[in-house]
């Protein structure tokens, strides 16, 4: 059985990406305004892996015997001033998950709850990877300085980005 206080940080959990998901929409809808459909690409699949996330502590507050509840997801921003400012948007909001996930791994210690341990560990690898992607098109980014001609690279390179999730993140 999940200890209550853990089943309520990681429904607060599910929110986070969630919401994450919503944050990935919104910049992606924001490049398909203005014609940036590789970085409106790469946006959509990243709001698909945070769905992916949001169902992985899903299935894992049901399989200890938990109960999933959701609450209402927060408002986004939608607007930018640049394709730089949208990705260091993103690369914020990587850190601030990042800095949950930290908490919930502390939490796990504090409670004791070794089931947890797992899901929380790959989490944390997997927050490095995110952070460092989001920082890598920041850094990209800022190399362009708005020349219209290198963000046009960089957007033809975000769209070749695919959604590829192997079927076992979920089991994880």
């Amino acid at each position: 059985m999940i200890p209550e206080k853990m089943q309520d940080a990681l429904n607060d959990q599910i929110n986070a990406e969630l919401h994450s998901s919503y944050v990935y929409l919104a910049i992606a809808a924001w490049a398909e305004d203005r014609n940036l459909d590789g970085m409106a690409n790469w946006m959509k699949i990243q709001a698909q892996e945070e769905m992916v996330h949001a169902m992985k502590f899903w299935h894992h507050i049901t399989e200890r015997g938990g109960r999933v509840t959701l609450t209402p997801i927060k408002e986004v921003t939608n607007e930018f001033e640049s394709p730089l400012e949208a990705f260091e948007a993103a690369y914020k909001h990587e850190q601030y998950i990042s800095d949950r996930i930290n908490k919930l791994q502390d939490l796990c210690n504090e409670l004791g709850d070794h089931p947890a341990r797992g899901i929380l560990q790959w989490f944390l690898d997997e927050q490095i990877e995110e952070e460092a992607t989001a920082d890598g098109w920041v850094q990209k980014l800022r190399m362009t300085k708005d020349h219209p001609h290198g963000i046009f690279m960089l957007d033809k390179e975000l769209a070749a980005r695919t959604f590829v999730y192997p079927p076992t993140a979920l089991a994880e």
